[in-house]
């Protein structure tokens, strides 16, 4: 597969949805938790195919703002699966030069989480590669708000004027402001939806849909969701004859 994929053409931002756990579960008889407990190996194999292919940033959807409503002893379970993770992925994470960092409302997080998290950010944050973002207690419209509530406060402290605001300065106030847009986003599980996952970020994203449910996501899987984008012709609202005259 991996030769088939042009080096050249490589998105430098994969964001997943990783969606279909408690299904898979329930499809073994199980409950939901046994599908968070076996996804990890999909996680991992994910970020070993970006980092092998060049991949700068790849964001996943670990945890959103809506989660929280779920039955308290799935949270529970999640928060804990979340902790032993970060805590046995890091010696992996050095190892591959990979860094890990976060974005969402972290200070929702258990207090034990947040410090695992904290202490995984400092010990990869001076790696050079691959750059792991989970998106934690995370949804597009509340970092979308709170960038509005930023911008706001300034302006009524004066900080900035009214018509300095531009898609710009937006772009400048949400978790994301030092990574750059996904060029990809990938979802399993069948769904054809974004779950208020980067409402701003993935306005000219590439979405690839799978119906694997993501315990069951392999490396090749993911290779074949980057062979499908490099088959597309991205126009950012400009005619295919512009795209090719520019070739």
């Amino acid at each position: 597969m991996k030769e088939l994929l042009d080096k050249n053409n490589i998105p430098q931002h994969i964001a997943i949805i990783m969606d279909g756990n408690g299904r898979w579960a329930q499809q073994k008889g199980a409950m939901r938790i046994f599908g968070h407990r076996n996804a990890l190996t999909a996680v991992r194999q994910s970020i070993e195919a970006c980092a092998e292919l060049g991949v700068k940033y790849l964001t996943l959807y670990a945890f959103s703002t809506e989660n929280w409503a779920r039955p308290q002893d799935e949270v529970n379970a999640l928060m804990e699966i979340l902790i032993n993770s970060i805590t046995d992925e890091v010696p992996t994470m050095m190892k591959n030069n990979i860094v890990l960092t976060a974005i969402g409302d972290i200070k929702s997080l258990p207090t034990g989480a947040q410090a695992k998290l904290q202490e995984a950010k400092e010990i990869t944050g001076k790696n050079t590669g691959l750059t792991v973002v989970l998106a934690l207690s995370y949804s597009g419209r509340w970092e979308i708000e709170h960038a509005v509530k930023d911008i706001v406060k300034k302006v009524v402290e004066g900080q900035i004027k009214l018509e300095d605001i531009d898609q710009q300065m937006i772009a400048d106030h949400l978790n994301t402001k030092n990574i750059p847009d996904p060029e990809l986003l990938i979802r399993t599980s069948g769904e054809l939806r974004i779950s208020n996952f980067l409402l701003w970020q993935l306005a000219y994203t590439e979405l690839y849909f799978t119906e694997l449910l993501w315990p069951d996501f392999r490396r090749d899987h993911l290779l074949e969701a980057v062979l499908d984008y490099q088959r597309r012709e991205r126009r950012f609202g400009k005619t295919g004859a512009q795209i090719k005259s520019k070739r």
